[in-house]
């Protein structure tokens, strides 16, 4: 098992001290105070400094963090700052380079989730090594599904590194964003769906079509766009049995991310190896997404496992 951070590079996040509960980040020029359950020690800075450097800070409402609702609440300003602003990611390798538009949401979430950069590294080697590849054999370019897309940033990792790049979530508001996104940082022809995961992906498999890349990272709780539930305890190993039909069986790569309470790499590896129904031959790595602060503690967030055949 591997823990695994944003690279120093990235110079538009910064996760500046966390503690009793909460987090503060900074995104672009604004700083931001969320809730994070996780943070179970003492912060580090007092609590007038993280009010002199916070811009807006989230005050979660009744439902908030309670098992099947969402993390709703309002945001209260401290400091002048933009509704809707952009940060830029550059990553470790040349050509991993966009843009991501944050807001501030209802449900504390702004946009994007910054430990997820270590995916998106991941990602875009993967998809262009299947692109030479695929350039050098002369066979179509490497098709990449994102499932549970949000607002897209694995996606553009994917179609940045030339890939032919489906980009589904079942909200449509959401993938309004995603395209937003696409637009901003100079790339194109992304395929837009909004559906529910669970009934794309079995068509998909009836259908016969197949993927070099697959990337989930399916929520807790969910709903499809027409009232169709997802409860991942209860989905997720039909969801990568399904999958697992449409994955190429070789020179293809699948990311699996996870951030319910609870779930740990090895049972997240085991879940997918039997999903798969794995035998010799594959690639399996898993471990922790995780930020540190200003002041070096590590502040795990999700669980990831990487398979490559």
């Amino acid at each position: 098992m591997t823990i695994e951070y944003p690279g120093t590079y990235w110079k538009d996040y910064e996760l500046l001290d966390s503690g009793d509960g909460e987090k503060l980040e900074r995104f672009g020029s604004y700083v931001l105070a969320r809730p994070e359950p996780k943070a179970l020690w003492n912060k580090t800075l007092s609590a007038q400094e993280w009010a002199r450097a916070t811009h807006t800070r989230f005050k979660p409402g009744a439902g908030f963090a309670k098992a099947g609702k969402e993390d709703s609440g309002t945001w209260e300003r401290l400091r002048k700052m933009d509704d809707q602003w952009y940060i830029r990611y550059r990553g470790a390798q040349e050509g991993l380079d966009f843009s991501l538009r944050l807001g501030l949401t209802s449900f504390k979430h702004v946009g994007v989730f910054p430990e997820q950069a270590a995916n998106w590294e991941y990602i875009y080697r993967e998809t262009s090594t299947l692109v030479v590849s695929s350039r050098q054999s002369g066979a179509p370019r490497p098709r990449v599904l994102n499932l549970f897309a949000y607002t897209g940033a694995a996606s553009l990792a994917a179609r940045a590194a030339g890939a032919d790049v489906t980009h589904l979530d079942s909200v449509r508001q959401v993938v309004t964003w995603a395209n937003g996104n696409m637009e901003r940082s100079g790339l194109q022809d992304i395929r837009w769906v909004v559906e529910d995961a669970m009934k794309f992906a079995r068509r998909e498999a009836k259908r016969g079509n197949i993927y070099q890349g697959i990337i989930l990272d399916p929520p807790a709780y969910g709903h499809g766009p027409d009232g169709e539930k997802w409860k991942l305890d209860e989905c997720l190993f039909e969801m990568l049995r399904t999958v697992a039909q449409i994955l190429a069986p070789k020179d293809s790569f699948l990311v699996l991310n996870l951030y319910s309470n609870g779930y740990s790499p090895l049972l997240g590896e085991t879940t997918l190896r039997e999903a798969f129904r794995l035998k010799d031959g594959c690639q399996m790595e898993s471990g922790e997404l995780a930020l540190r602060d200003r002041f070096g503690k590590a502040l795990p967030l999700s669980i990831f496992v990487r398979l490559k055949r």
